[in-house]
């Protein structure tokens, strides 16, 4: 009798294509993403070789990281020569090899993590990956996603294949309900604080607890998304039916006979009972507050009411030093205070919070309010298609009517690979992913925070708990 399975184990034993030895496989992908910046060396390769790509339908690319967000144009230009380069680059490999293509103009372009489970691209059970860290997104509907190197784009172009090295399993389940004013980034900024930004390294983990369940589609993104951040390799939550339901309403090629073979398949994705993991956690919903990073990893955190750490009270001389160094970039006192630090800048966007929810919940925020005197305020849609439904909706004209400025989509400041870039020195509230420095401008400091949060310091000028803001 064979042992019971996780939900990791069971997506990678359905693609292997063969086993290589004890922890490696060849494992099928079914679907490769691309993007402008990790694919023109492997297109390269593919020249030199005289290969071609075996499934061009199973590949998508998008340009995302490099694109402009100014709305003030009515086409966007990529002015900067080399990254137009980039983009002319893929349009053309993608033209030469028959793979679809979300181009710098295409209405329903955005961040290649936003745009594929939108158009109905992700399915429960797939396996999922791009040159890119953040594809452990779609975990949130129980695919495994994860990012690979260029040279492992090149083989999954050849062959649809990907040598894989077994991960390690781990699970971590939140009991409980989220308290009012808390969400899923402050969720998985508190694990990532509790566990480390090396405390899932080697690991998949798969999320569960009555907390996960509670939540919607967009924010089991935002956790799968940042679950990297962890160090981890992937992240699932065993698909529901709630996330049997997004994907109904994004897919509507999944019908008539194909529909119920195909629900049949994905309510049967969970890990069986008895299924070992290597680590597991649990945590208690009750105890996530607001929290806000101060430091330069996104796991040198502290909930909104906490204090920045005493570099003489780390446990040891390699944390003690990384501990001072942070507090010397971010210009922040040892045991202050994150709340009522004044900030200029505030940016709403990425992968991980770029999403319509995302945006509901920065406007019920805002409403009745103005962006601070001396803050410049940015909201950056994840997608073409969100950007149109807050549009639809009105957020996008009360978030303009309260002085923040309404861009077009794409990757944008979360990464400084475009135009958006922040100024040395400069302090910004951000819902992205990374708070490294210079991440978002050479010697600019963030603040990785919920868009909820994010709004309220762009209300109040200052880093602000968005409790206390709702309440008064």
């Amino acid at each position: 009798m064979n042992a019971p399975r996780t939900l990791y184990r069971q997506l990678v034993d359905s693609h292997t294509v063969c086993k290589l030895d004890a922890d490696n496989v060849l494992l099928f992908c079914d679907l490769h993403l691309m993007n402008e910046y990790t694919s023109p060396q492997a297109f390269a390769g593919l020249y030199e070789q005289g290969r071609g790509v075996t499934m061009p339908g199973q590949n998508v690319a998008v340009v995302s990281h490099i694109i402009p967000t100014h709305a003030d144009q009515p086409m966007r230009v990529i002015f900067d020569p080399a990254s137009a380069l980039q983009a002319r680059n893929l349009k053309r490999n993608c033209d030469h090899f028959g793979i679809p293509l979300f181009d710098t103009n295409d209405p329903l372009q955005g961040i290649e993590h936003v745009v594929a489970p939108e158009h109905g691209m992700i399915l429960p059970g797939m396996v999922v990956i791009c040159g890119d860290s953040h594809t452990t997104t779609y975990g949130a509907l129980g695919a495994l996603g994860f990012g690979i190197g260029t040279s492992e784009v090149e083989h999954v172009l050849a062959t649809q294949t990907l040598v894989y090295r077994l991960a390690k399993q781990m699970r971590i389940r939140v009991d409980g309900e989220l308290p009012l004013g808390t969400s899923a980034k402050d969720l998985i900024l508190m694990i990532i604080g509790r566990i480390g930004a090396q405390g899932a390294r080697g690991f998949v983990i798969e999320f569960c607890g009555a907390a996960v369940a509670a939540l919607s589609i967009e924010a089991r993104f935002t956790l799968c998304n940042m679950a990297v951040e962890a160090g981890a390799r992937g992240a699932l939550v065993a698909p529901d039916h709630k996330a049997v339901d997004y994907v109904l309403r994004h897919a509507p090629d999944v019908a008539g006979i194909h529909r119920e073979a195909a629900l049949a398949a994905w309510h049967a994705l969970e890990s069986e009972e008895g299924a070992s993991f290597d680590l597991e956690h649990v945590f208690q919903a009750q105890d996530v507050a607001p929290h806000v990073t101060w430091g330069t990893s996104p796991d040198q955190v502290i909930p909104i009411d906490g204090h920045v750490p005493l570099p003489a009270q780390q446990g040891d001389e390699t944390l003690r030093r990384s501990t001072q160094r942070a507090i010397d970039y971010t210009g922040l006192a040892p045991g202050a205070e994150l709340e009522g630090m004044p900030i200029q800048h505030v940016f709403i966007g990425s992968c991980t919070n770029g999403r319509i929810e995302d945006l509901r919940s920065v406007a019920r925020v805002v409403q009745g309010r103005s962006v601070a005197e001396g803050v410049r305020a940015m909201v950056v849609p994840g997608s073409g298609a969100v950007k149109q439904q807050a549009e639809a909706e009105g957020i996008a004209q009360l978030l303009i009517d309260a002085g923040f400025e309404w861009r077009n989509p794409g990757c944008s400041m979360c990464l400084a690979m475009n135009d958006d870039v922040l100024a040395p020195g400069v302090r910004c509230a951000s819902t992205t992913n990374r708070n490294f420095e210079g991440r978002q401008g050479r010697g600019a400091i963030t603040h990785l925070m919920s868009p909820a949060m994010a709004a309220a310091a762009a209300v109040t000028g200052r880093i602000t708990d968005v409790r206390k803001l709702s309440s008064s």
